[in-house]
């Protein structure tokens, strides 16, 4: 298998300093290419590992399967190499029979970069796919001190990111208990959310009822967009959402909070969701009549 890290020469310069050879980590970052029975749907540009699930997420992001069902096998093909070696930078998944393939239409004509899981699209109609999921109904109630907590939790969790310092995490919470179901990094933060998607899908927790989405990146539409798909409710950021993605969020019945550092956040929509205990109450002094 791929190396999800590498070790790279370099040389650190501090200014008016003399220049110091060392090395550094950095996280990989390479081609996955995603076909489906055999034909080429996309290209992603990913940091090797949990490409099954990478996979399983992206087709359920695009609206292709729901179920663990409908996800049949995934396989790694030969690589381009001149003596056969594989690369396992091609994946090739079988749906399960009876289920349709991508249609032509949700091709990408464009390379999907790491940073931008939308490149290539054809329209922003195209992205607006349909959900098998509803999220407006979804009754979770998430105590606001115990969101809080998840970036941190979530900071703690990223190994690769303690080494290179350049690598996107997601991670799925309970909402009503705070357990840390699954966490995955990429360099690309649409394929964390994939892979944690995958994930999902292949144990069978579609939809994601009463969950929150903690990503240590902005809040894309793309990243919105994905979250109903797999019918989470609730998508928190540590950095600002996109004009975009606030509105998709308001439009879906998604709570989106932004902004999520410390004790304080920014809550863009589904606020109802969010609690606090009631304040306690400001005890009058007493007055002493003599």
């Amino acid at each position: 298998m791929s190396r999800i890290t590498v070790r790279r020469k370099i040389t650190r310069l501090t200014v008016g300093q003399r220049r110091i050879p060392n090395e550094d980590v950095l996280a990989v970052e390479e081609p996955l290419e995603i076909r489906v029975q055999g034909r080429s749907l996309a290209v992603t540009m990913r940091t090797p590992g949990h490409d099954f699930e990478l996979a399983a997420g992206f087709l359920v992001s695009e609206g292709v399967i729901s179920r663990s069902d409908d996800f049949n096998t995934a396989r790694y093909c030969a690589g381009a190499t001149e003596d056969g070696v594989n690369t396992y930078n091609v994946l090739d998944v079988t749906l399960a029979p009876g289920v349709n393939a991508p249609a032509p239409s949700l091709e990408r004509n464009l390379l999907t970069t790491s940073s931008c899981g939308l490149c290539g699209k054809a329209s922003i109609d195209m992205v607006r796919t349909k959900s098998s999921f509803e999220v407006r109904d979804d009754e979770l109630r998430l105590d606001a001190g115990l969101l809080t907590t998840f970036p941190d939790r979530l900071r703690a969790g990223q190994p690769v990111f303690d080494k290179t310092g350049g690598i996107h995490a997601a991670g799925l919470f309970d909402g009503a208990t705070g357990e840390l179901l699954v966490l995955r990094e990429d360099v690309g933060r649409h394929n964390a959310v994939d892979k944690v998607i995958g994930w999902a899908l292949t144990e069978g927790r579609l939809p994601l009822t009463g969950t929150v989405l903690m990503v240590s990146s902005r809040a894309s539409f793309e990243l919105t967009q994905k979250a109903l798909m797999a019918g989470i409710p609730v998508l928190a950021a540590v950095s600002a959402p996109s004009s975009l993605a606030a509105e998709f969020a308001a439009e879906v019945g998604m709570t989106l909070v932004g902004f999520l550092r410390g004790d304080s956040m920014v809550i863009y929509s589904g606020g109802e969701r969010i609690t606090e205990p009631e304040p306690a109450p400001i005890l009058a002094e007493a007055v002493l009549v003599e």
